[in-house]
């Protein structure tokens, strides 16, 4: 009944295995792969026909991580997977960046691909996993698919690198010294086509180092999905792009000069307009068959990426009269909402993004259900892209593919300068509303990021800033690399290359290509270029910062005390009677870690005195030899038992409260009455003894022997 073609290799500590021809025989590519005990299936169709009047490449792919795979039920109330997760909705990214450019040009045929997570053993990430099933799938399906493409990870500890660093060694690196990388990479055999990282201030150096590291350790990858291939691969769909150079060249004659001068427009609204009345001369002059031809929209883009990108390459000169290495002028400035904790407005000729600061309590910490186990965030960065940011009108909804990609860039890049939370105890949410947009918004969150938390009075180890790097690259070898791309030039360019860092080193780079892969030459050359870019952009932002640093008044202060464990009942108390109680009289909010690191949180310097002092008063230990001030709450025949630390009582004995004999204690005392009395110590059953005699009740001072003894 089955067809099953099985490859395996050793790869690093793990053995790799691609199996297909056993589940989902229907599809056009179906490969289960599995590294130790984690399995992912990917699963390949594609369309046999191109919808009328497609003029873009229609490539979906979904990541699912299944509960099951790790032996968990899903939470809520229906129990079963909803909508992707931050992780799956990355991942489903991570997958399409690298394979997307490798479709024949001109394939605009609907492809599906979906990787549905089988099992996770909880060590090998399955990410890097389902990218690997995804090229095998893709490369045997038959698609026109120049692949295929290998994956990994690589961790850098101790000066070397680390191929597919464990699920526990990439957790939260913020709390890991050791660990100061996670780069995923993916590539061809003969370059790379992605890269993805979370950094701690590598030097370009290292970096480059790493995804070199990186793209020799996928090649046997790539060997094993070509061996795959050779036994299972269906045959080629028989696609032939269609030659429309005799449309291109008429658009090109129809208003090439019109285009050209729009392109020559340095302001993006104008030069926008003026593009789109070169088009519709274009078109006036077309015949109506070939205004019906589905590639005219190809064919327009065509002359349009001609124009910018030739020029560019020839001259040096963008279509914004800047020079390839010139970033735009920027104008940064801090502490500009009333009632914010932190705010920051970062412009960057037009690309704008206003951004915010909350200081939160351990209770507005993000709850993270993951296969591999539930965990919080204290830091969380959410990026918003309205469509007036681009002067469009569009359909306003939650957040899409590219927040959540836009958002999580700016996160790694923020996140490496952030305080250890036992030295700045809050939970920390930055926002950024893009409001003006015109390349690399996603930069600009990082740069007006790193400002808000300043300004909010975040301790960051040194101020992150980000640029976008452009290329492009004729097919005669020339290219040119561009610093602060423009969205035209990301858009009719090949690559998209993000580094954030400090003047230190590198914290998130990201890189995608549009075509089949960049050498190690330029990706050098562009590094070195973006740091450059980066120390200016820093040096810019340094100039916002003088009144920045000032705590907002309108953020809660937070104090962290630590107690024994074994008090930490006592603090909670049966049902949480006690802490509650203790957030009700003081007004503050008290958290309460399973090691006993309590946070008590309050706008209010007295509120927070009044919940330590509560909670000082349960933990504490009363010190041998004290004198304390205290309440009488019993009077009995031997004496009166006196609350005087917290909630612990002690017996004052009918001779210990004063230097002379007593018929009975109330011949003295009163309940109510404060008293000073001295710890004498405790009795064979841990009782406490106390002393009023040896204290003088007017002034609290300890009574001398010699006057002790005077009065005896």
């Amino acid at each position: 009944m089955f067809n099953v073609t099985t490859k395996s290799m050793q790869w690093g500590e793990e053995t790799l295995t691609l199996e297909t021809g056993k589940v989902a025989r229907q599809a056009d590519g179906s490969v289960i792969a599995t590294l130790g005990e984690t399995s992912v299936m990917a699963n390949v169709t594609f369309a046999r026909q191109q919808k009328p009047g497609q003029d873009f490449f229609p490539l979906t792919v979904h990541y699912q991580e299944k509960y099951y795979a790790a032996g968990k039920v899903p939470g809520g109330f229906f129990k079963r997977e909803a909508r992707p997760t931050e992780k799956e909705t990355l991942t489903a990214r991570l997958i399409d960046r690298p394979i997307r450019p490798l479709f024949v040009p001109g394939f605009k045929n609907e492809v599906l691909v979906m990787c549905t997570v089988l099992s996770h053993d909880l060590v090998n990430d399955p990410d890097m996993v389902a990218m690997i099933a995804a090229s095998a799938a893709l490369t045997i399906s038959g698609a026109p698919f120049r692949g295929p493409i290998g994956a990994c990870r690589v961790g850098f500890e101790d000066g070397d690198y680390v191929l597919n660093p464990t699920v526990d060694d990439m957790q939260d690196l913020r709390l890991n010294p050791e660990q100061r990388l996670d780069l995923v990479v993916a590539g061809t055999k003969e370059a790379v086509m992605m890269v993805e990282s979370e950094a701690y201030e590598l030097s370009e150096e290292e970096m480059l180092g790493a995804v070199k590291f990186a793209h020799e350790q996928i090649q046997p990858v790539i060997d094993l999905i070509i061996d795959l291939a050779e036994d299972a691969a269906k045959e080629p769909f028989d696609f032939q792009p269609v030659d429309y150079s005799d449309l291109s060249a008429a658009v090109k004659a129809a208003g090439e000069k019109e285009m050209r001068a729009a392109f020559a427009i340095a302001d993006k609204q104008e030069r926008t307009a003026a593009v789109a009345a070169a088009r519709e001369t274009i078109k006036a002059a077309l015949t109506d068959e070939q205004l019906d031809d589905a590639n005219l929209g190809s064919a327009l883009k065509g002359l349009e990426a001609s124009i910018l990108r030739g020029d560019v390459v020839k001259t040096g000169k963008r279509i914004d009269g800047r020079k390839t290495d010139e970033i735009r002028d920027i104008v940064a400035e801090t502490g500009i909402l009333p009632r914010t904790h932190g705010s920051a407005l970062f412009t960057r000729g037009e690309t704008q993004g206003l951004v915010v600061t909350t200081l939160g309590t351990g209770d507005d910490e993000q709850f993270i259900d993951a296969l591999h186990g539930n965990f919080k965030s204290n830091f969380m960065l959410h990026y918003n892209f309205p469509p007036y940011s681009v002067g469009e009108v569009g359909r306003v909804s939650g957040p899409g593919r590219r927040e959540i990609g836009h958002g999580k860039l700016a996160w790694r890049a923020l996140q490496a300068v952030l305080p250890a939370s036992t030295d700045f105890p809050y939970t920390i949410r930055v926002v950024s509303e893009i409001t003006e947009s015109n390349g690399s918004s996603s930069m600009a969150s990082v740069c007006g990021g790193s400002l808000s938390m300043m300004d909010a009075g975040v301790p960051l180890k040194a101020p992150v800033a980000g640029v976008a790097m452009g290329l492009i690259l004729e097919e005669d070898g020339s290219y040119a690399i561009l610093s602060d791309i423009l969205g035209d030039e990301d858009h009719l360019g090949d690559m998209d290359f993000k580094v954030a860092g400090t003047e230190a080193g590198i914290t998130s780079l990201q890189m995608d290509i549009k075509i089949a892969g960049i050498t190690p030459e330029i990706m050098e050359k562009a590094l070195a270029q973006a740091k450059a870019g980066r120390v200016h952009i820093l040096g810019e932002m340094n100039k916002a910062l003088s009144g920045a640093g000032e705590f907002s008044v309108h953020a809660p202060r937070i104090e962290t005390m630590q107690i024994p464990t074994d008090k930490i009942r006592e603090v909670i108390g049966s049902g949480g009677k006690v802490i509650r109680e203790i957030v009700e009289v003081s007004g503050a909010k008290v958290d309460i870690n399973d090691e006993g690191i309590i946070k008590i949180a309050s706008p209010n310097g007295d509120s927070i005195k009044k919940a330590y002092d509560m909670i000082w008063s349960i933990v504490a230990e009363p010190e041998e030899g004290a004198v304390y001030t205290g309440t009488v709450v019993k009077i009995v025949d031997f004496g009166a038992f006196v609350n005087f630390f917290g909630k612990r009582d002690g017996l004052v004995h009918v001779s210990q409260i004063e230097n002379r004999r007593l018929n009975h204690p109330s011949d003295v005392l009163k309940e109510g009455q404060e008293v000073k009395v001295k710890l004498l110590g405790f009795d064979d059953r841990g009782k406490v003894r106390l002393s009023m005699k040896v204290v003088d009740q007017e002034t609290g001072e300890e009574v001398k022997k010699e006057e002790e003894g005077a009065t005896e």
